[in-house]
């Protein structure tokens, strides 16, 4: 798939995303995604940093938080719309730009690290992101991404429950199978009928590989593989939230952190 036509489909997914998100319906990324993407963070209080595939801004305003000076780019010019519109009505510095990864409009050593929350898995042409990265980030920089896991989330998955309708095991198949922008619809599954019926589903193009292969990629682009890390919902969590409460049978999401040599 072109990077132009990845571009489209995440622009026309941009203002129903960023309307659902916004009330609330992104909980896997709100309830356990996030802040466990947070919690793996190194301090980044005072430096410089760049957001890969912001979307509407919340994870970028959120390393804001914790005090960095914070660039967000993305694809689609609706995303960075809503984000620039979040900006102005409660500033926090930062700065929002369309851009595509695998291209960046930055210097050499611009930042001290990158993050990419559930964004790389989307990219086109994965090699070339990973290595713009590295090109932007200072030495010693690091990089902190988050996706879905290959092993537990390939092409086919799907979850066994009991009779309860507890989550037991998890069924697979397809993980060799190198997917190159098969489309994939859906919508979140907290969404009320009502509202699902008058929302169009997002299209995303899906762009699977293995494990070893993103390994492969960030070792390539010249990173150093520093933490993983896997969130499983609590025992609270999965209480409060049932929908994240088959994360406690398997991992769907995968933090990676790399570093360029110092």
């Amino acid at each position: 798939m072109k990077p132009e036509d990845v571009a489209a489909c995440w622009e026309s997914n941009a203002e129903a995303w960023t309307r659902l998100v916004r009330a609330g319906h992104d909980r896997y990324r709100d309830v356990l995604n996030t802040p466990a993407f947070l919690a793996m963070l190194p301090p980044v209080a005072g430096l410089a940093g760049l957001d890969l595939g912001c979307g509407e801004g919340a994870n970028t305003r959120a390393l804001a938080r914790l005090g960095a000076r914070m660039t967000g780019i993305d694809v689609a010019p609706t995303f960075v719309r809503h984000a620039q519109e979040a900006e102005a009505a409660e500033p926090l510095g930062i700065a929002y730009r369309v851009a595509d990864a695998a291209a960046l409009p930055f210097a050499d050593g611009s930042f001290a690290f990158a993050a990419a929350f559930m964004s790389l898995m989307d990219m086109p042409d994965q090699p070339a992101a990973l290595s713009e990265a590295h090109r932007v980030l200072e030495p010693g920089g690091f990089l902190q991404f988050s996706i879905l896991h290959p092993c537990f989330v390939p092409p086919r998955h799907r979850n066994v429950r009991d009779a309860e309708g507890r989550v037991v095991a998890l069924e697979i198949g397809g993980y060799f199978e190198e997917l190159d922008g098969e489309i994939e619809t859906w919508i979140f599954s907290t969404v009320a009928p009502d509202e699902r019926a008058a929302t169009q589903p997002f299209r995303t193009p899906r762009f699977h590989c293995t494990l070893s292969r993103w390994v492969e990629m960030v070792v390539a682009a010249g990173f150093l593989i520093e933490a993983m890390g896997e969130p499983r919902a609590t025992e609270a969590e999965a209480a409060a939230e049932p929908v994240v409460a088959d994360t406690r049978n398997a991992p769907i999401f995968l933090h990676v952190r790399c570093r360029k040599a110092g």
